[in-house]
């Protein structure tokens, strides 16, 4: 056990679920006698870069409460890769640590956030600074290795089978046929589309891991619109053809992000040009966009005590003196549903994905079994309880003021 303060910090894309782990981690902190002072540190890793820290002790304790149902990153986020070759970044970081006696940093993010989770573990013991670096899972994508899901996913879930199903609803309203296609996040990954499985209104789910052609898909839906005159279709953004070309960018590329990835968006709108023009001239298509990552209103109870823990749990392992892993949820068993946490080794997660198993997909490549079904269905358990306030939702209002910077 070392004595000295701690940052907590947010990166990536915000969750439902990414302030719970927050919640857990620093009243964790406010706890533990062997952590002094606990810092936030402003949008994520940047926030070190340039000493842009508050101090939770300043932060009403009720109010801090709040950020356990409170949606988006409130500690504010980023996307910022670690330089691989350059050390300047980890001599500014290393720097503001030393400053401010930092001997604790747990990072809540997703699979970029754990690369700089690996990169600042790595870089103390390269210099011997003594620091505990921990990694705290969230990602509604649900592809971080070494987990069995990732906290923010069971709410994305739940978020988006719920709205399908109340889609389907408003679709069988009306007599006439028509075609309702879905867009939901997952750039490599299928586990949100896999998630629309949960609600019987959902007809064809297409998927990243397995390969898509427009011939296939105009006899899917053909085949189902003729039976029903209606369908509904799940979309990943990143479905790809046999050549690993993603559909959305075929025909134009819109960029990238810091981290390589490419800018998707965009498919849900190419298959409803190919439904119109072969087989149904009346479709409509949605994008759920970020609707589906910060739309605490129905969440998951599951997950948002899962993520809760932790967070929680990421400061009791650092004060035992672990460093360079990532907090796992591991199922014990489905029914009665039990998950626990354990400790991943930060280099067997960073920079790796953990797709959809192929098995968990049918042989026509649009649907998935029963397996994966059964998977998805503990994890949008139960409902949040969430403070109101004249009618509305009642959030989380942080100060998060700044400390003053000096030589």
């Amino acid at each position: 056990m070392i004595s000295g303060n701690c940052i907590i910090a947010q990166s990536g894309g915000p969750t439902t679920a990414i302030n719970s782990s927050a919640c857990g981690a620093i009243f964790e902190a406010l706890n533990q006698k062997s952590i002094e002072k606990v810092f936030g540190a402003r949008n994520g890793i940047q926030g070190i870069l340039n000493e842009e820290l508050f101090d939770f002790a300043e932060e009403e304790a009720e109010e801090l409460k709040y950020l356990k149902t409170t949606p988006s990153s409130a500690l504010g986020s980023c996307r910022y890769r670690l330089k691989q070759d350059d050390s300047s970044d980890y001599e500014k970081i290393f720097k503001v640590f030393t400053k401010y006696n930092i001997r604790y940093f747990f990072y809540i993010g997703g699979n970029d956030s754990m690369d700089t989770v690996k990169k600042i573990h790595d870089y103390a013991q390269k210099i011997n600074y003594e620091i505990r670096v921990i990694g705290i899972p969230k990602t509604i994508d649900n592809d971080l290795v070494g987990t069995d899901h990732c906290p923010g996913f069971g709410s994305a879930a739940k978020y988006i089978a719920t709205s399908i199903l109340e889609m389907s609803h408003d679709a069988h309203s009306y007599k006439s046929n028509i075609v309702t296609i879905v867009e939901v996040m997952g750039r490599n990954a299928g586990w949100l589309a896999a998630a629309s499985a949960l609600t019987k209104a959902t007809d064809l789910i297409y998927l990243p891991e397995a390969a898509f052609d427009f011939k296939q898909f105009e006899k899917d839906v053909r085949r189902i619109y003729e039976e029903k005159g209606k369908v509904m279709i799940v979309v990943s953004e990143g479905i790809k053809d046999k050549d690993g070309r993603y559909v959305s960018t075929l025909e134009s590329v819109d960029g990238h992000d810091n981290f390589g990835h490419a800018q998707l968006g965009g498919v849900g709108s190419v298959l409803e040009q190919y439904v119109k023009e072969h087989i149904e001239k009346r479709v409509k298509k949605i994008e759920l966009n970020i609707l589906q990552r910060c739309a605490m209103h129905y969440g998951s109870k599951t997950d948002i005590e899962e993520a809760y823990m932790v967070g929680k749990q990421a400061v009791i392992y650092g004060v035992q003196g672990k460093s360079g892993y990532m907090v796992g949820l591991k199922r014990i068993s489905n029914d009665p549903y039990i998950c626990e946490t354990e400790l991943v080794d930060i280099h067997e997660v960073a920079n790796f994905e953990k797709k959809l198993p192929s098995h968990w997909i049918n042989k026509e490549g649009n649907f998935v079994t029963k397996e994966c079904i059964e998977y998805l269905v503990p994890l949008i358990m139960g409902e949040v309880v969430i403070p109101t306030e004249n009618g509305l939702p009642r959030y989380a209002r942080l100060k998060k003021k700044l400390i003053a910077q000096s030589e």
